[in-house]
């Protein structure tokens, strides 16, 4: 049953919000985006990642004892990161989901939102996002694989979103993998976790074209075509033919 919120109206004049995520939806496919947003019927939702999320809470709880005391994480020296958390009234808004760090995009009347995990602060003054990524591999940790390539866009469109909310940031964020290690003989009713810290330097050049494109998308009273890579498509289409 399609819902009743949040649905985008061409004629409105009230600012329409437009999460972080939804903006990666229109870029991976712009017909789910449309059906999403425009027609109220999202993508079937899977189980939530419960670990993950139990380890960003005790990240932040980390980080926060440190930024309480202006002090380093441990990791920021094994990786030699010469910062500390970031300290602002804000930062607990700016991580909170649905809420978020938020920008009026005036051009398409779009609220762009996006909750960061961290923002780390230099000691030349320039502000790092950071993101948090749980895993469980035996492979070397990169950003090469193909379906990372939504990583990098989810840091350019925080560094983009902080910009735009007058802060000076940045192109190099820090992604902290924490791997849980499956090498060990025996799991005695705990998970053990390696931790690292991957640099990345992002451009955000393309966030502004973007959003104007995905605002042209919901404007207009046409669906797009399905796409072919998109496997909800694909499956949409093969129902149909049934």
């Amino acid at each position: 049953m399609p819902r009743t919120r949040n649905i985008f109206d061409p004629k409105s004049k009230e600012p329409f919000k437009l999460s972080r995520s939804k903006i990666e939806l229109f870029l991976q496919c712009p017909r789910c985006f449309y059906i999403d947003r425009r027609l109220g019927i999202s993508r079937v939702s899977g189980p939530p990642f419960t670990l993950n999320s139990a380890t960003d809470t005790l990240l932040k709880k980390e980080f926060d004892w440190h930024r309480g005391n202006g002090t380093q994480h441990s990791l920021m020296k094994e990786f030699g990161i010469d910062a500390v958390p970031y300290q602002h009234e804000n930062i607990d808004v700016w991580r909170e989901n649905f809420k978020g760090v938020q920008h009026l995009h005036e051009p398409t009347n779009f609220l762009i939102t996006g909750a960061v995990d961290d923002i780390w602060q230099t000691s030349d003054g320039k502000l790092h996002v950071v993101d948090y990524k749980s895993t469980s591999t035996l492979k070397e940790i990169t950003l090469d694989d193909q379906w990372k390539q939504a990583y990098k866009r989810q840091m350019e469109i925080y560094q983009w979103l902080l910009r735009r909310n007058g802060f000076e940031i940045s192109d190099v964020g820090y992604f902290l993998f924490v791997n849980a290690d499956t090498s060990r003989d025996h799991f005695n009713g705990e998970l053990k976790f390696k931790l690292q810290i991957i640099e990345y330097s992002g451009n955000d050049d393309w966030v502004e074209e973007a959003v104007g494109y995905a605002h042209d998308c919901l404007m207009d009273d046409q669906m797009p075509d399905s796409q072919e890579e998109c496997e909800w498509c694909v499956y949409a289409n093969a129902i149909k033919s049934l």
